[in-house]
């Protein structure tokens, strides 16, 4: 029976550049054996002249190391993929043909580049793809910061970059273009700042916009890949759709807590993001970093996957992540792989689609939007941080209700009663409905539904605070810790 081998990159100059082969075999040794047999010059680089592994060689069956199963005798079956994994600090040098290109690199270049111009499947024909290349990324955060970094060192010629917010100390823990003194600053100022140092050979060019339906197409059309660094619903699916109307391959990577999601979206040539998530979830229902929290590392993780797919999407080598979705957890360090399909009900890529321009994505999305001022405070269900200081001050004491985490709680709190939002509908009755009740949360969403909850239970005296207590810590008391 035939078993799937796959051939790391360092061995493939000794297998005719072959990635994955199928050999005959019943064991790990009899498969190997056939190996070495059809491709001779493999074997000094997995044997000892013993016969033995050598030491920088580990084999695996599926996800699982022959060494703590029985070696050379491991039984496989059709079903099983053998691995073989070498340490790595080196290469094998294999001459490309040559290619044509107007593009060319200096003698600068040249020699910044050179660990890339001595890979064979990048080269001068490949470093000159990535110097003509035009990569505009959506977002200079999280996300945004390793993908630029690596871009700009890679040598991507044009780099361009949307964002519209100043740094803030809460980012320095993880937007890693920014720094302490960046604080204030807008964050595209930063940005450029920063990749200009990598590297001065390319191109930045920034947009200092909140992207929307009117500017999309007009952003996108100048670019060869886009990359998707936001972090909400509405902005997610306008870079989707916009990336579908004028076919441009979408680089999309997310991050929450512990776990991240990366792929690509082509509709040329795979699914798109609405054949994954056709429609997003209701508002507040996946919270934001803002309120759900990031590992620091994360996003540099998550991010270094997305430059990865753009240089190789450039390079137009090696197997990009369209048509899979790789869904990261960082707790268990475990990475897992999804098969994701083509909607053909799609309504933007599939065959009969229905979307044909950009929408209003926070209309779709189930957000109002629209509104530059501030919306105005139902006064029968809500109160702001002022009127609440005023009545503290008049010796009136509603009572307070905080639903965040203990976590949070423990971080910052105004003294009020801690009973989190997951617990509320088995503790409301701890609650006196006769008493006037304040709701607070970090930043109003989550109290809101709380209040919402108790309104339903029979409770006729809640109101939520709007703005949480990040609103009191701005507007009130700055003395207090924010997070």
């Amino acid at each position: 029976m035939a078993i799937k081998v796959l051939i790391p990159t360092p061995l493939r100059p000794f297998t005719d550049r072959r990635d994955t082969i199928e050999v005959e075999g019943t064991t790990v040794g009899e498969v190997l054996e056939n190996l070495t047999s059809e491709f001779s010059q493999i074997k000094q680089h997995l044997y000892s002249d013993d016969g033995t592994f050598r030491s920088y060689v580990n084999i695996y069956v599926n996800d699982e190391d022959i060494r703590y199963l029985a070696r050379e005798k491991t039984a496989v079956s059709e079903k099983d993929t053998i691995s073989i994994i070498p340490s790595i600090a080196g290469g094998v040098d294999v001459d490309m043909p040559e290619v044509e290109s107007e593009t060319q690199l200096s003698n600068d270049e040249v020699l910044r580049y050179s660990r890339h111009l001595i890979i064979p499947e990048v080269g001068m024909d490949g470093q000159k793809r990535l110097k003509a290349g035009r990569v505009l990324m959506i977002g200079a955060g999280g996300l945004g910061s390793p993908v630029g970094m690596y871009l700009a060192a890679a040598g991507v010629g044009k780099i361009g970059i949307v964002d519209f917010d100043v740094v803030d100390k809460t980012n320095l823990q993880r937007q890693i273009l920014h720094s302490t003194q960046d604080i204030g600053r807008a964050k595209l100022d930063s940005a450029r700042e920063k990749l200009e140092g990598i590297n001065p050979n390319i191109s930045i060019e920034t947009y200092e916009t909140r992207l929307s339906s009117d500017n999309a197409l007009e952003l996108f059309a100048d670019y060869d890949v886009v990359v998707d660094g936001t972090d909400n619903f509405p902005t997610r699916y306008l870079v989707n759709d916009a990336c579908v109307l004028l076919g441009k391959p979408n680089v999309y990577g997310s991050i929450l807590r512990f776990e991240g999601q990366v792929s690509v979206f082509d509709s040329k040539r795979g699914p798109c993001y609405r054949c994954l998530y056709p429609a997003p979830p209701p508002p507040g229902l996946v919270p934001s970093c803002a309120e759900g929290g990031v590992l620091g590392v994360l996003p540099g993780i998550i991010g270094t996957l997305q430059a990865l797919e753009v240089i190789k999407l450039l390079l137009n080598e090696g197997d990009t992540l369209i048509g899979r979705l790789v869904l990261f957890d960082a707790l268990k360090f475990k990475f897992r792989e999804l098969k994701l399909r083509k909607n053909p009900e799609c309504p933007i890529c599939g065959i009969d689609p229905t979307i044909h321009s950009l929408i209003d994505y926070e209309q779709f999305c189930g957000i109002s939007g629209g509104a530059v001022s501030e919306p105005a405070i139902d006064e029968r269900t809500e109160i702001t941080v002022e009127q609440l200081k005023a009545r503290l001050d008049n010796g009136q004491k509603p009572f307070m209700l905080d639903v965040r985490e203990p976590r949070e709680y423990e971080i910052v709190n105004l003294g009020a009663r801690l009973i989190p939002l997951s617990e509320l509908p088995k503790r409301f009755k701890e609650l006196d409905p006769s008493e006037e009740i304040v709701v607070h949360c970090k930043m109003g969403g989550r109290s809101a539904k709380a209040a919402a909850f108790l309104r339903q239970q029979g409770f006729t005296n809640v109101k939520n605070l709007v703005g949480g207590i990040d609103a009191w810590i701005n507007k009130i008391n700055p003395n207090l810790p924010r997070y």
